[in-house]
């Protein structure tokens, strides 16, 4: 027969995810100094978006297409041939003028609201790695996520919801890995939300009581305080039942909040049809009314394991594109128009970028796709307190190795950080006999890109 403890922790698994747990422990929290934004959202191309056929311009492999990449051989992950021009074209966007392909053309129209760092770099040339190292700044699993991070740092604004949500249709390579609390309190895990379903009731899973009323519930959860105070007063503290209790807390209020939030038909046709009916376009609205909500992180995975892995064919960068074009620019359109652009920082990345040489191992199907590259890649920041329409840092002629302001991870959690108002060499949590943070022992906020 289970003991007290055990009792109490299966009922608050039933409830669903820790992540929606333990008020106290989520309680919002002062930062470290006045903070430019008060939320994120990260959308994440997983599988890897090629920066030289996006956001990174390179005239010399259309110069040079069909060549091999001067200088010495690089080792790559695969056999990589001669290089290969971007087949999309690259035009000059907005009042400021940065260069973005034909693929992105709303969002390009947005670039004046990003700051396009094109110097990243990475430590691993593996999905697996690379992606906990921009997820978690770390490439070993176990380590809390960084929007676990940022609860723990800043807890939740709104206590009826999750401080962090995770949304993907399925799941990117290594899954929750991606958005677990690791060595932080359970409270601080994210929630993961399937996009591949619609209804609240099949996104948010075990949230309505069918057989009890508000009422009952309210009175079987009294009954509960008082017989669990009871048992803490003889036990002394004990965080992870304390949070298990209050996990059953949360679940009675999000009853009526969730089932609201999560209801995409309390939008009208209008704004559902700008996100479009894709999986990435639904979680980027989500991710607009979370925000709206007052949820602290949302992160929108772009589908199944690594849909922006184009080893075979970089054309199918087109059709993808498609898709997150619509959705990331009516994303950016929809925080404008409900007053939450300027205190929202919006992250779009991927693990790492793509070789400017064709990949020729033998393996590919149609043989004009590119290799994974960790050298050199792209991501965009935007929203509260980074400067619009400017490129930070840049990789070589080629696209193949970052060369002005190199950027790691670490820098970019740094500066997110920052932008909340978090000092991330201050933000730590001691575990198994030392400090741990996010950024590890290194990141430099990047100062030029703030507003």
């Amino acid at each position: 027969m289970q003991n007290r403890r055990e009792l109490l922790q299966t009922l608050g698994a039933g409830f669903g995810m820790m992540g929606f747990a333990a008020q106290s422990m989520a309680a919002a929290k002062s930062p470290h100094f006045a903070p430019k934004a008060k939320r994120v959202i990260y959308l994440f191309l997983n599988g890897g978006i090629s920066h030289v056929d996006s956001f990174d311009p390179k005239p010399m492999l259309a110069r040079h297409h069909g060549q091999p990449l001067p200088g010495p051989k690089f080792q790559t992950d695969r056999a990589s041939g001669n290089l290969m021009k971007s087949p999309f074209e690259f035009t000059r966007r907005a009042r400021s003028g940065l260069e973005v392909s034909e693929i992105f053309p709303k969002f390009g129209d947005m670039i004046d609201d990003f700051c396009v760092i094109r110097s990243m770099y990475s430590d691993n040339g593996n999905h697996g790695p690379s992606l906990l190292l921009m997820n978690t700044g770390h490439q070993l699993a176990g380590r809390p996520s960084i929007g676990s991070w940022i609860t723990y740092g800043l807890g939740a604004e709104n206590q009826n919801l999750p401080g962090f949500v995770a949304m993907c249709a399925g799941h990117p390579v290594l899954g929750a890995q991606l958005w677990d609390s690791g060595f932080l309190p359970s409270v601080h895990q994210g929630s993961y939300i399937p996009l591949t379903e619609r209804t609240p009731d099949k996104l948010v899973q075990n949230i309505s009581n069918q057989s009890l009323t508000a009422a009952q519930q309210e009175r079987q959860l009294r009954l509960l305080d008082k017989l669990n105070k009871s048992f803490l007063k003889e036990t002394g503290n004990n965080a992870q039942m304390e949070a298990a209790i209050e996990s059953m807390e949360v679940a009675y209020r999000m009853q009526t909040e969730a089932p609201r939030v999560f209801d995409l038909s309390k939008e009208n046709e209008a704004t559902r049809e700008r996100f479009g009916d894709h999986e990435f376009g639904r979680g980027c609205l989500l991710a607009l009314r979370l925000a709206e909500s007052g949820v602290r992180v949302s992160q929108v995975y772009f589908g199944n394991f690594q849909p922006w892995d184009s080893h075979d064919d970089i054309l199918v960068h087109r059709k993808l594109a498609a898709v997150a074009d619509k959705a990331m620019s009516a994303l950016v359109t929809g925080l404008k128009e409900r007053g939450l652009w300027n205190d929202t920082v919006v992250l779009v990345g991927s693990e790492f970028g793509r070789t400017p040489m064709i990949q020729n191992s033998g393996l590919e199907k149609v043989g004009n796709g590119r290799d994974h590259n960790v050298h050199g890649y792209t991501v965009l920041l935007g929203g509260g307190g980074v400067k619009g329409g400017i490129a930070y840092g840049a990789t070589d002629d080629f696209g193949y190795r970052a060369v002005e302001k190199k950027t790691h991870p670490h820098d970019l959690h740094a500066t997110i950080l920052h932008l909340l108002g978090l000092d991330h060499t201050r933000l730590t949590y001691r575990y198994s006999g030392r400090d741990f943070r996010l950024t590890d022992v290194a990141g430099n906020v990047l100062h030029e890109i703030l507003a």
